[in-house]
C-alpha cells in the first residue's frame, strides 16, 4: 500500500483556493500510486483562525465533505483531513454557519478519512486540545475511531493526541497498525517529529503518518518536519520545512526481531 502526506502552507480561511490545492495534491498522489493522502489539522478553514472556527464550521453532511468526496472519487484516491466540525443546527444553505446563529452549537477539531470511492470510513474528534486557542474554540472529543484501510486496521489522532502514549496504547489494544495524524505543530516543537512520534510508533509497533504545515498563519510559524515512521522506528519518508508531497510504501518487509515487545511484556502494578 502506498500512502501520501501533504505538507503545505496554512489555508488562512481561503476555502476556494484550499479546495483547489487539495484536488491538485490528490491528483498528484494518485499518479504516484497512492491510495490515501493525509492533510494537516484544521485545513478547513485554517488552524490559527479562531475567528473563523465558529463562523465557518460545518456539519458532517455539509458542502466541504460533499466536495471532498467528489474529489476523491474523481482522483481515485482517498484523503484524510482536519476540519472544524459543527454538531448542531444554524447553517446556511451553502453549509456555512450563520454568523448570528452559531451560539449553542458544539464545535469540534475533527478529522475525517474518505476512501477512493468517496465514502467516509473514519471520523474523529480531537481529545487532547492544546493551548488556550483550541480550548476556547472547541469541545474535546470522547471516542476513538478505528476502521479498515486497504486491509490494515487504522485509526485517526490529531496533533497533540499522538504525544500521549496512553492514546496510542489504547489504539494498539484495539488492534490498530496504522495511525493517520493531521497536525499543526509549531516551530520550536520539532522534537515531536524527531523523538516523540518515532517513540510512539516503536513502543506499540504501529506505523504513523504525521502531516504538518509549513509557513506562517496569523503570526504562528509552523515546524514542518512531517514524516511517515514505521513500527521499527525507522523513518520511511520525511519532509523539511517547505511544501512537500511525500509518497511512500508502508508494506515493506520489516524484521520482526527488531519490533518492540513492550505491549506484551508490560507488567502492571507493583
Amino acid at each position: 500500500m502506498k500512502i501520501a502526506l501533504y505538507q503545505g502552507p496554512p489555508t488562512d480561511g481561503d476555502i476556494e483556493r484550499t479546495l483547489s490545492r487539495i484536488n491538485s495534491q490528490l491528483q498528484a498522489a494518485a499518479t504516484a500510486g497512492a491510495t490515501m493522502v493525509v492533510f494537516p489539522e484544521l485545513f478547513l478553514p485554517g488552524y490559527n483562525r479562531p475567528d473563523l472556527h465558529p463562523r465557518l464550521a460545518q456539519t458532517q453532511g455539509g458542502a466541504w465533505i460533499e466536495h471532498l468526496s467528489s474529489m476523491a472519487i474523481n482522483a481515485k484516491c482517498g484523503l484524510t483531513i482536519g476540519w472544524a466540525e459543527r454538531d448542531g443546527d444554524g447553517q446556511n444553505e451553502d453549509g456555512n454557519a450563520n454568523s448570528d446563529d452559531h451560539h449553542g452549537n458544539t464545535i469540534y477539531n475533527a478529522a475525517t478519512c474518505i476512501d477512493a470511492n468517496g465514502k467516509m470510513i473514519g471520523h474523529y474528534r480531537k481529545i487532547q486540545l492544546f493551548g488556550p486557542m483550541e480550548n476556547q474554540s472547541f469541545c474535546p472529543g470522547t471516542d476513538y475511531c478505528v476502521f479498515n484501510l486497504d486491509g490494515i486496521p487504522a485509526a485517526l489522532l490529531i496533533c497533540y493526541d499522538v504525544e500521549f502514549a496512553p492514546h496510542v496504547r489504547a489504539l494498539a489494544d484495539r488492534g490498530v497498525k496504522l495511525i493517520l495524524v493531521p497536525t499543526a505543530n509549531p516551530k520550536g516543537f520539532e522534537h515531536v517529529s524527531r523523538v516523540m512520534v518515532p517513540a510512539r510508533a516503536t513502543e506499540m509497533s504501529i506505523t504513523i503518518v504525521y502531516a504538518n504545515y509549513c509557513g506562517t498563519e496569523q503570526g504562528l510559524e509552523f515546524a514542518g518536519r512531517s514524516l511517515i515512521v514505521g513500527p521499527d522506528a525507522n523513518i520511511i519518508a520525511s519532509a523539511g520545512t517547505s511544501e512537500t508531497l511525500l509518497v511512500a510504501a508502508i508494506t515493506n518487509p520489516i524484521n520482526s526481531a527488531l519490533l518492540s515487545t513492550q505491549l506484551s511484556d508490560f507488567t502492571k502494578g507493583f
